[in-house]
């Protein structure tokens, strides 16, 4: 019999299960899929040698992530930091360029480099208070106050229209508009201020890290040092009520706050399951992978070796193309996030080729297959793409939650990212990990810190098992 029954091997699943199984306790992680990582993976969608994420491609939080560092995860896996972050196509011909340089950003940024920098600068001088803050819930006195003050005050100001007097350039505020589209929503706002000011100070401090091979070997370090441990694995099995599993002393869900409701039921507080029932899901998303016969041709030459780039035009073109998901519409004018992650790695595609990863927001549950749309969007900006592709593979949002019950709706965050359900996620509780029901905790992104692969959701939880339920106050040394 197992101490621990871990439900789910999403990358916060597997987080919580190493801690565990570092503290010495045994370990079963039950995975309905066939693999374990959830949103790591990568896998031959296309075309044979032609390796592209499943999920998550590009990994701004795992470097900067406390539960990463102490796992010493650079040391496992081998990651590529680009000098460029990310990018921003305008037109054409013209570009906004984030490096993790600060400096240089702020050069390409013209009149508004000096604006830039005045907003980047003090959060990086303090962004080990910023993650502590973000990487935590909500309801808690800051560990870095002046850090926290820092933070708050340029999300509202990036929050609101006061926006327009911060960065007054076209190129900055597109440039801002991209990364903070992250996060689906509306814009201005503060939920997606927040998400774009740390992802940018992110690309400005560590930086932006793509595993080489891709994202599967972030979870295939961690299914190592597991078992390692001695945890034990038990993929492609259906759980649905606790009689599912072994009997445990804990069980710890890497799920929905729906499949929680299902799995509990009335053990569940019938205030508990009311509170769960008003939790809101996000847009969904429509994936497209490419297989491709050579790089993209970018109009602009500075985009050829950008691994993230922002296909969406102007600041008000962002907008108004999340604000038409958001009324539960598809855009005829998407904003599409894109990486090529073999612009870095030659491990991804043979001889030459190059994978490319797409995807855009769309309403929760669409059918609507935005291959064609997507298309047509990279090549406003790099006219003759169509004629590299090769193949592609296309997931639409309903589909995705087909293969992947925890994607609702094919929500890929785990909930809104809403100022209100940052701080209910998925209850208004100092300890939203544990559940009403003795020895049950859920740790997925639908608990703080919120979405992301960095594995804080599981950290969380599961430090909150040893204290709670074991009586293990420090946590486990989790180095190689």
């Amino acid at each position: 019999m197992p101490d621990v029954n871990v439900v789910g091997a999403g990358p916060n699943g597997l987080a919580a299960a190493v801690v565990l199984a570092r503290a010495g306790l045994s370990v079963q992680v039950t995975e309905l899929a066939d693999a374990a990582g959830g949103a790591l993976r990568t896998e031959e969608l296309t075309l044979p040698g032609f390796r592209h994420d499943v999920g998550s491609a590009v990994h701004p939080a795992a470097l900067a992530s406390p539960f990463f560092r102490a796992f010493g995860l650079t040391a496992r896996v081998p990651f590529i930091i680009p000098e460029v972050s990310y990018a921003h196509p305008l037109d054409a011909t013209r570009a906004a360029v984030a490096y993790r340089s600060l400096d240089r950003t702020a050069d390409g940024l013209g009149r508004d480099g000096r604006a830039w920098s005045r907003l980047f600068q003090p959060v990086l001088n303090r962004l080990d208070g910023v993650v502590a803050l973000t990487g935590n819930q909500l309801l808690r006195w800051p560990d870095a106050p002046v850090a926290a003050l820092v933070y708050g005050m340029r999300v509202a100001g990036l929050g609101t229209e006061l926006q327009r007097g911060i960065l007054r350039g076209e190129a900055a505020q597109a440039l801002f508009a991209g990364v903070a589209a992250h996060a689906p929503g509306r814009q201005p706002s503060l939920a997606t201020a927040g998400a774009g000011l740390l992802l940018a100070a992110y690309a400005h401090g560590a930086g932006w890290g793509y595993p080489v091979g891709g994202s599967q070997a972030i979870a295939d370090a961690m299914v190592a040092d597991i078992i390692a441990h001695g945890g034990r694995f038990d993929l492609g099995r259906e759980v649905r009520v606790p009689g599912d599993l072994e009997p445990a002393r804990v069980t710890i869900l890497d799920t929905s706050p729906d499949f929680l409701d299902r799995f509990a039921g009335h053990a569940l507080p019938a205030r508990y399951r009311r509170a769960l029932a008003r939790f809101r899901y996000g847009s969904g998303v429509a994936k497209v992978d490419f297989a491709l016969s050579g790089p993209v041709p970018w109009a602009n030459p500075e985009l050829v070796l950008a691994p993230t780039v922002h296909v969406g035009g102007s600041r008000a073109e962002v907008i108004r193309a999340e604000r038409e998901v958001a009324r539960g519409r598809v855009p005829e004018h998407p904003f599409v996030l894109v990486t090529q992650p073999s612009v870095l790695d030659s491990t991804r595609a043979p001889n030459g080729r190059q994978v490319l990863w797409a995807y855009t927001h769309v309403p929760p549950g669409s059918d609507a297959d935005r291959s064609e749309a997507i298309v047509r969007r990279i090549e406003e900006f790099a006219p003759g793409f169509r004629d590299t592709v090769l193949a592609t593979a296309s997931s639409t949002a309903r589909a995705l939650n087909l293969v992947d019950p925890n994607l609702i709706g094919g929500d890929i965050l785990g909930g809104q990212v809403t100022l209100r359900q940052l701080i209910k996620r998925p209850v208004v509780s100092t300890r939203p990990w544990k559940t009403p029901v003795p020895g049950l905790y859920l740790c997925s992104a639908s608990t703080p810190p919120g979405p992301a692969v960095h594995g804080m959701n599981g950290w969380h939880a599961a430090t909150l098992v040893l204290r709670e339920e074991f009586g293990i106050r420090e946590p486990p040394t989790l180095a190689p």
